[in-house]
């Protein structure tokens, strides 16, 4: 099975930019995307009979939102947290019949940590959520996280400590949730691998340069580690300032 996620920074200005041909040529059996930017309506999409579409919208134009293509068809599909609701259209959760999918797009802390407060406070609900899931079945979570957990997952860690994205606090907050029964896929395969990075500021040669951050994740629960089979970061894929990452694990065992 191949799952992808990508923040496309705005999904018809990607579509513009190769989205769709690379959907087609990644063919995967679930299409995960945040940040879409979008109102319902706003967009026409027809990815074939195979795929169902499912979208989470926030109140407010212009901004976040996720979406899910997927050719298995879902027992579920849940949209918030606690409730069945989210202003800011950041998660989607889908039940299969061996597992759970979440796709997520985490708050920014913002550039001056106004926001830091509340994403703080919404990581330890967004745990708490996906430790209830994992009771159940266990989780695929995937998504921008917008946090570069090690040093390792970011070019400049010295210039960068205590940014929004590489607070001791955000980081600390991403060692919890793997705590809490997770991986991280990529770096479970790929412990030592640098320059490895999937978002690059829009200024002049940064993403020619490679100086980037890896925030962009596949977390699987730990049970599934046996079955994770490779996880990728597609970085030569332009049309937004994040990459696709990609997520391929064998058929989980009920």
């Amino acid at each position: 099975m191949k799952l992808v996620s990508w923040n496309v920074n705005g999904l018809r200005a990607c579509v513009n930019k190769g989205f769709t041909d690379y959907f087609k040529t990644v063919d995967a059996d679930i299409f995960c995307v945040q940040e879409t930017k979008l109102q319902e309506g706003q967009i026409s999409m027809d990815h074939g009979e195979e795929y169902s579409s499912y979208w989470n919208y926030a109140e407010k134009k212009g901004y976040s939102g996720t979406a899910v293509f997927t050719k298995l068809k879902p027992l579920s599909v849940r949209y918030g947290l606690e409730e069945d609701t989210e202003p800011e259209g950041r998660i989607i959760t889908l039940e299969f019949g061996s597992f759970q999918l979440v796709t997520v797009y985490t708050p920014n802390a913002k550039r001056d940590l106004s926001r830091l407060e509340y994403r703080l406070e919404w990581e330890d609900r967004f745990r708490s959520y996906l430790q209830q899931l994992d009771a159940v079945k266990p989780v695929i979570v995937c998504g921008d996280l917008n946090v570069a957990h090690q040093e390792i997952d970011i070019k400049n860690a010295k210039g960068n400590r205590g940014n929004s994205g590489f607070t001791e606090e955000e980081r600390e907050k991403m060692t919890r949730l793997l705590d809490a029964g997770f991986i991280d896929t990529f770096r479970h395969l790929y412990p030592e691998r640098t320059d490895a990075y999937t978002w690059w500021s829009n200024m002049p040669k940064v993403r020619e340069r490679n100086v980037g951050w890896r925030i962009d994740y596949f977390l699987a629960s730990s049970r599934l580690q046996p079955f994770v089979q490779d996880a990728r970061i597609d970085a030569e894929i332009l049309g937004s300032d994040h990459c696709p990452v990609v997520l391929e694990i064998g058929d989980i065992e009920d």
